[in-house]
């Protein structure tokens, strides 16, 4: 993947320089989507002169390239974006709306849903982003202990005030 993304930059004539060769390494094999912040504290355990303004120059760089695309992630981080590179094969995105766990879904599903929004919109498609929100398996159980406490309270309430009288 980083071998295609590197011959797009040298077609567009941009150096790979080591700045912007750790800050791919770190999008691409992280396994994570991180922000710029979390790029720029990472690039700098590499590199200790780098610095975020770099950082952020280079992010535009690679998205204005179509390189890397840049997601919002269901605004679970607020206005934060976070970065991947766009040479993976299309997936969705799972984001858990309590914890922020994002995993990636690949398969035919998407793969369908795209050839049939084509052939019912006669519309091409170039790009698509899915995003998908909801809760992941730990926190459906926190999130229903959470409930079963929050049920529980005002009965907690009616007996103490019961032994008060």
């Amino acid at each position: 993947m980083l071998s295609s993304i590197k011959g797009s930059l040298q077609k567009q004539g941009i150096r790979l320089t080591r700045q912007r060769q750790i800050l791919l390494d770190l999008i691409d094999k992280s396994g994570q989507h991180l922000d710029a912040e979390s790029l720029f504290q990472l690039a700098q355990e590499k590199d200790a002169k780098l610095n975020r303004v770099t950082v952020y120059r280079t992010l535009k760089l690679l998205k204005q390239e179509g390189l890397v695309d840049e997601l919002d992630l269901m605004h679970y981080g607020g206005d934060q974006h976070y970065y991947e590179t766009r040479m993976k094969q299309e997936h969705a995105h799972i984001i858990c709306l309590r914890c922020g766990k994002v995993e990636e879904f690949f398969g035919e599903p998407l793969q369908k849903l795209r050839r049939q929004i084509e052939a019912d919109f006669g519309f091409q498609i170039l790009l698509a982003r899915t995003e998908i929100g909801g809760y992941c398996s730990h926190c459906q159980v926190l999130r229903s202990r959470e409930v079963e406490e929050v049920a529980a309270a005002p009965l907690k309430v009616k007996a103490k005030v019961r032994k008060a009288s």
